[in-house]
């Protein structure tokens, strides 16, 4: 066992045989590094935190982290790391959730590069593989042998089987079977984020009248830019549906996102105003 001077290990960590603990790293007190391990420097491990044999925590990883949920309560929640695992610069997992099943999981020989993260109460197989920035929402599932190229973002709750690949820039929102390639931007508008509103206090009403003015942008025929200048005129004392109009006259370097062609595609996101 090999202790840099600069790191910080708190009393009640469990330290296995020829593990290294290098510059300027924080140790929490029910973190257990398992024989073998080795923190390079400048790493943070805290909460419930198993880290597996002979694994590699590159700088300024950031580990066992209570979960970005609002539905989180304090629990002494865990994440587990399996061994021999590679987590380079940046990595970021967080705990379980108490209502999740209280663990995030990860295997045996998975690598994790720069800037890749996992979120709470997800399950990752072995031999897994997280590109660049590649990141997980919460209750994720990943199957073993599975490749996330760079910059891939999965959405909570998905179920990714083995052997899947998905090429970098690539999002999912939906189940892929395993052994699957997936590629492709998903980005698109499917309805307003009502969820968001009403946590923001707006009423039934106005939320009826910004789905009644996201209809008439986006689902009547004409030019944008005329269904635009109606909106302004039929919805002239509504706030929210001003910011809307603001926004899209300000313009940008990018083209403004759209619903899928399908008629009542407005309907399939962000919950019901009713």
């Amino acid at each position: 066992m090999a202790i840099d001077a600069t790191a910080r290990v708190a009393e009640g960590a469990r330290i296995g045989e020829g593990v290294e603990i290098g510059p300027y790293c924080l140790v929490g007190p029910q973190v257990e590094l398992e024989s073998g391990a080795r923190l390079i420097g400048h790493v943070n491990v805290t909460g419930v935190t198993t880290i597996g044999e002979h694994s590699v925590i590159y700088p300024f990883c950031s580990l066992g982290t209570p979960p970005q949920s609002v539905h989180y309560r304090g629990g002494p929640t865990q994440l587990v790391i399996g061994a021999r695992c590679e987590l380079r610069e940046g990595v970021t997992m967080n705990t379980g959730t108490e209502d999740g099943g209280g663990i995030t999981r990860v295997g045996e020989r998975c690598l994790f590069m720069v800037g890749s993260h996992v979120g709470h109460d997800c399950h990752v197989g072995n031999d897994v593989t997280f590109a660049n920035n590649a990141v997980i929402g919460g209750h994720v599932s990943v199957g073993d042998h599975t490749f996330l190229g760079g910059h891939v973002a999965i959405h909570q709750y998905v179920r990714i089987g083995e052997g899947v690949m998905m090429a970098g820039m690539s999002a999912a929102r939906d189940d892929i079977i395993p052994f699957g390639f997936a590629l492709g931007q998903t980005g698109a508008l499917v309805g307003l984020n009502i969820v968001g509103l009403r946590r923001r206090g707006a009423t039934r009403a106005q939320m009826h009248q910004l789905r009644r003015a996201y209809r008439s942008l986006f689902f009547v025929e004409g030019r944008l830019s005329d269904r635009v200048e109606a909106l302004a005129r039929d919805f002239a004392d509504d706030p929210l549906v001003g910011k809307v109009i603001a926004f899209i006259r300000a313009g940008g370097k990018r083209p403004l996102m759209r619903p899928r062609l399908k008629r009542g595609a407005e309907d399939e996101g962000g919950g019901d105003a009713d």
